[in-house]
């Protein structure tokens, strides 16, 4: 499924003229679409005051930071929460190569700019984590501090990722390489939208995810599908009916190509990241990962290397009991430890002094 790169004309950061369709009821909510180098980014913005640019991950929505928009905001910051390219209300570049990293941070810049601001701090969770790290990397006089959540910062290096990623699982496929041909995870996903985000939610949340001795659902046997090893019916607790309404609803209107295409770019974001090869992240950091999150515990090794990779580092926090979905699992705690660190962190312009670069 594909729409054009640029939706219907709307002028550039002024409140967008449709409907709400978010079941959460938030305060203040301001819709927007704001002009960048995709076409159009869609944003959700609460509160005033300086600026906290919120990056979600796959498959997701501007609406998976529904709980942290108003805490942030009641903290007196200017929340901000986009649909990344490909999501949303956003644009929808037809080429695949248009999803590369330097693109998502390219649009992250503009978002800050368009807002009418000059430095945001950056939070991201999932893959929204590596494009916030990679925006704080390339782009330090901006994003002058950055938290992650789930995924830890690795710096670029190692084989060339698909290499890797076809030597994990053995017989089986992982699911990066799974989603690597185009049209291939669309069939699986599109004739049934609604169903397998139920799944692939449940199977990576803490209450619902399969028992440990269980088959990986990150794995895909030969003629198989990744939903065959998703669980059963039920929905994790933090996920209602009507949550999952809006994310399929999402999903259905606008096919999940765009959202793949951030995984198609692994191979072209460790050839334009070859100047970054080994670099820090040196403003000041957050990191919060779910004991039971495997993107976390897969990684266990990036958040020992902190010290070198990410030297700003204020406080980091593994969730005992958490999966994947850190947010919107631990809504509460989340907004208790991005609040406190918000509040801790020094003025932005002696972090853009100090942000880091190549080398």
């Amino acid at each position: 499924m594909s729409q054009p790169a640029h939706p219907s004309p709307v002028p550039a950061g002024v409140p967008e003229p449709v409907p709400d369709r978010a079941p959460a009821s938030l305060p203040d909510r301001t819709h927007r679409l704001v002009d960048s180098p995709a076409g159009r980014i869609h944003l959700v913005e609460c509160g005033a005051g300086p600026l906290v640019l919120l990056v979600h991950g796959f498959p997701e929505s501007w609406y998976s930071w529904r709980h942290q928009l108003p805490a942030i905001a009641e903290a007196g910051f200017r929340a901000v929460a986009v649909d990344v390219r490909g999501y949303g209300r956003s644009s929808k570049p037809a080429e695949v190569e248009a999803y590369r990293m330097l693109d998502h941070v390219d649009d992250n810049v503009a978002v800050v700019r368009a807002l009418g601001e000059e430095t945001a701090v950056i939070v991201g969770h999932d893959w929204g984590s590596a494009i916030a790290a990679n925006s704080a990397l390339l782009r330090p006089e901006i994003f002058t501090a950055v938290g992650l959540l789930s995924v830890p910062y690795a710096p670029r290096g190692g084989p060339r990722p698909t290499d890797a990623f076809a030597r994990i699982g053995g017989d089986e496929e992982f699911y990066v390489s799974y989603f690597q041909r185009p049209g291939r995870a669309e069939a699986e996903i599109e004739p049934g939208v609604r169903e397998w985000l139920a799944g692939f939610y449940a199977g990576l949340s803490a209450e619902t995810m399969p028992a440990a001795g269980e088959d990986s659902l990150f794995f895909v046997p030969p003629g198989a599908r990744l939903s065959d090893r998703f669980p059963g019916d039920t929905l994790p607790s933090w996920l209602s009916e009507a949550d999952l309404d809006f994310y399929a609803g999402e999903f259905e209107r606008t096919g999940l190509t765009g959202a793949l295409n951030r995984y198609r770019n692994a191979d072209r974001d460790w050839e334009d990241l070859a100047a970054w090869d080994g670099s820090a992240v040196t403003q000041p950091s957050l990191f919060i990962g779910g004991a039971l999150d495997a993107s976390t515990t897969w990684l266990a090794d990036a958040i020992e290397n902190y010290p070198a990779t990410l030297p700003g580092l204020l406080s980091s926090h593994v969730l005992e009991g958490c999966g994947h979905w850190i947010q919107q699992e631990r809504a509460d705690e989340t907004n208790r430890l991005l609040v406190q660190w918000l509040r801790a962190l020094p003025p932005a312009r002696e972090n853009a002094l100090h942000g880091g670069g190549a080398g």
